[in-house]
């Protein structure tokens, strides 16, 4: 079983990430609007900024980061994923001003979470998802992934942006 951390203390995950090289397990979630939303339905490179929840600073900071750096290019999709009810999001982005975020909810779609290796079983956040980053290229193949380490810590912005300038090339 793998495992990341929260302010230090052992968490453990349950389900097995996809790795580099595999096809991404295909998801429907809930969109903005409350409507489905399909990773088959999402056209392109996409980058899958999955965290616990939108109300916390380090969430909040890596939908800040991936909407600046890496939602701009030409033909990335970044989908920010976690738990909370599309309300939650829809209430962040408007009070950041963030427009054309992507915000899915895995509300509705209590597999997601173990499908894609990211659920914590244990400890006080247990039952939501872990802090991960997936990027995924046009025909959803696994180009990059990681499992960050402590959920108190933002995810390797560089690692995933360099992972989708090397699909594009």
């Amino acid at each position: 079983m793998a495992q990341t951390a929260l302010h230090g203390a052992a968490v453990q995950i349950t389900g097995e990430m996809p790795t580099a090289g595999q096809t991404a397990p295909g998801f429907t979630l809930v969109g903005a609007d409350l409507a489905p939303v399909s990773l088959s339905g999402v056209s392109g490179m996409k980058v899958l900024n999955i965290f616990p929840s939108i109300d916390t600073p380090v969430c909040q900071m890596s939908v800040r980061a991936f909407n600046e750096k890496a939602s701009s290019r030409d033909g990335v999709t970044v989908l920010n994923i976690s738990a909370d009810l599309p309300f939650a999001h829809g209430r962040f982005c408007g009070a950041e001003g963030l427009e054309g975020v992507q915000s899915l909810s895995t509300f509705r779609a209590a597999d997601f979470a173990k499908t894609y290796g990211v659920l914590l079983a244990d400890g006080p956040l247990a039952g939501l998802c872990a802090r991960a980053v997936l990027v995924l290229d046009a025909n959803n193949t696994v180009v990059h992934q990681e499992l960050v380490p402590e959920i108190a810590q933002e995810p390797n912005y560089d690692a995933a942006l360099s992972a989708l300038d090397a699909a594009t090339s």
